[in-house]
């Protein structure tokens, strides 16, 4: 149903007075070249920035993918970190989102405010190749369920909801490889929601106890898409393996320190935490490291909080309310972003030398 394309390739005299003027105008125009060179080159985009046209690319450290297919208006504007927003009027089809390439198993946290007016979806959205298979673990949707007329294979229990499993072909239809037949992967939740973390592992793993087997990853990203109706989204992602600025989380201004604990020490370091930006769904926690360059910090979340992104470590995650994190040659400081889920006390940090 839905593809990403490739980015395109952005593409003397007799007079003193008048050969001066000529190369004047010639440099101006080299100039103004460069200048619009600059602005339709692909693959980067700055924080802030609109497209409309089908691109993907890389904003502040997450990969980004828009598609939208012949009539209607659609945009995504994308700001800091993994948050972007859409607005889309009357689309026939067309999905975005921010993400990673190539996409993993790690947890996903988002949170997302939705408007669907039709038949929409909510999904984490990715490609594999070898085989070529388009996935969707579709957290909401609008008017229409996506499984309508599939075969139930299966479900699985995975944060809080059943996740109903599907498989449907597609025969000649746009892909990350062109035109071609290859079959979709579905994981429908039961319960709808718009912000939480989707333990990817548990839906992989079901899909292929269900014989539906991956191939390689290719990208994967929290998307929105449309499909002949109309509606917008604001929504910021991140991940253990997110984007290398994850802490530059858009919106809201800075609040008030949160209660709890601030170090945690074992073994010959320390972990000396302070508060960062505050919002009203979501907070950043800023951590410094003491007393070794080798380390392994455990961070034990008070449920139902749970970690939305991080930034300068190498993380992973033993449980859905426990971060181990480690060095990843960012140097001692490091951070990561808390979503409240209703409760503000900060988790515990325990640090040990290695």
């Amino acid at each position: 149903m839905n593809t990403t394309p490739r980015p395109e390739t952005r593409r003397g005299g007799r007079f003193r007075v008048l050969g001066r003027f000529r190369l004047l105008l010639s440099s101006l125009c080299t100039i103004a070249l460069v200048a619009v060179a600059a602005l339709v080159l692909p693959g980067t985009a700055s924080a802030d920035t609109t497209v409309s046209q089908n691109s993907t690319g890389t904003n502040n450290g997450y990969f980004y993918s828009f598609w939208s297919q012949n009539s209607g208006q659609a945009s995504m504007t994308m700001g800091s970190g993994g948050q972007y927003s859409t607005q889309w009027n009357n689309v026939e089809n067309f999905v975005a989102g921010k993400g990673w390439n190539p996409g993993n198993t790690s947890p996903v946290s988002y949170s997302a405010s939705w408007n669907c007016n039709g038949n929409c979806y909510l999904s984490l959205y990715g490609w594999t190749t070898n085989p070529l298979i388009e996935y969707y673990i579709v957290e909401n949707f609008g008017s229409y369920n996506p499984s309508t007329g599939a075969t139930r294979l299966g479900s699985v229990n995975s944060d809080g909801s059943t996740y109903d499993l599907y498989r449907t072909q597609r025969v000649n239809q746009p892909s990350i490889q062109g035109t071609a037949t290859f079959y979709q992967y579905w994981a429908v939740r039961q319960a709808h929601r718009t912000s939480g973390t989707i333990t990817v592992s548990n839906i992989f793993n079901a899909w292929a106890q269900s014989g539906l087997n991956l191939g390689t990853p290719n990208y994967e990203i929290l998307a929105t898409e449309g499909y002949h109706s109309s509606g917008s989204s604001n929504v910021t992602v991140g991940s253990s393996s997110g984007g290398t600025t994850g802490s530059t989380t858009n919106g809201g201004t800075t609040g008030s320190t949160t209660t709890g604990g601030t170090t945690g020490g074992g073994g010959s370091c320390t972990a000396n935490v302070t508060a960062g930006d505050q919002w009203s769904d979501r907070y950043n926690l800023n951590v410094s490291v003491s007393g070794s360059s080798n380390w392994t910090v455990t961070v034990n979340l008070h449920a139902p909080e749970v970690t939305m992104a991080t930034w300068n470590i190498s993380a992973s995650y033993p449980s859905q309310y426990q971060l181990v994190a480690k060095p990843n040659g960012s140097g001692n400081n490091w951070g990561m972003t808390i979503q409240k889920n209703g409760s503000t006390t900060w988790p515990s940090f325990s640090c040990q030398a290695n």
